[in-house]
């Protein structure tokens, strides 16, 4: 599946921040890095966590929220 990861800089907490907006069940930022690299490794993590959670828990996945084709390439 593909869910959407945000990664922005917060200049508050002096690094990069982790949002997964489709689970919505969660605290938001959910994890962060002080690299992107980093972030992004453990929001990966954390959405693997999330989906083997909630399939093991019979619960379902949230569904992921696409750009549709607003900009599809030509």
């Amino acid at each position: 599946m593909k869910y959407t990861i945000v990664i922005q800089w917060s200049e508050e907490d002096k690094c990069y921040v982790v949002l997964l907006p489709e689970f919505t069940n969660i605290m938001q930022p959910c994890t962060h890095g002080e690299t992107y690299e980093e972030a992004l490794k453990n929001a990966q993590e954390v959405l693997e966590m999330l989906i083997e959670s909630s399939l093991a828990d019979g619960q379902p996945l949230p569904e992921p929220k696409t750009l549709g084709n607003a900009f599809k390439v030509a």
